[in-house]
């Protein structure tokens, strides 16, 4: 009985890793694939900067933002692996930012859609003064029951 215990404990252990490893084989892949997706639009951008001439200013933001929303996302994988396998939820929300100005860009026929994109750029930004305002670290709940 014990040894079926010991067995099923080590099982138990093993388990998290295995998908720990899986999670980071794939974001290492997806961070490949991002990195080659983002010279590939440095390459677009080079390209419509070359020839000049009657390029849409349009065209050429969303280029940048196009290539800044693929920085962002190389850049939250590689915080995910210095932090420790976290996620810091700034940079989702960096992300969300400058994937609602790009939509804003490119999509402005409709007042009400953009009225509508910027109030969701505010509550972004808002959310983003919320979580530099608060500690980090959060107390440890042992400390706040001690007499």
């Amino acid at each position: 009985m014990l040894k079926i215990k010991q067995n099923f404990s080590s099982i138990l252990y093993l388990i998290p890793k295995v998908f720990q490893l899986f999670l980071n084989i794939s974001l290492i892949l997806l961070g490949i694939i991002l990195s080659i997706l983002l010279v590939k639009e440095l390459i677009i951008f080079i390209q419509i900067l070359i020839e000049g001439g009657e390029n849409d200013y349009k065209l050429v933001l969303a280029n940048i933002l196009i290539f800044f929303l693929y920085f962002e996302f190389i850049s939250m994988i590689v915080k995910y692996f210095k932090e420790e396998y976290h996620f810091p939820i700034r940079y989702f929300i960096y992300i969300g930012i400058t994937a609602m100005v790009r939509i804003i860009i490119v999509e402005h026929e409709h007042p009400e859609k953009v009225l509508f994109y910027a109030i969701i750029i505010l509550i972004l930004i808002i959310g983003y003064f919320i979580i530099n305002c608060t500690p980090r670290e959060r107390p440890n709940s042992n400390k706040l029951f001690k007499k």
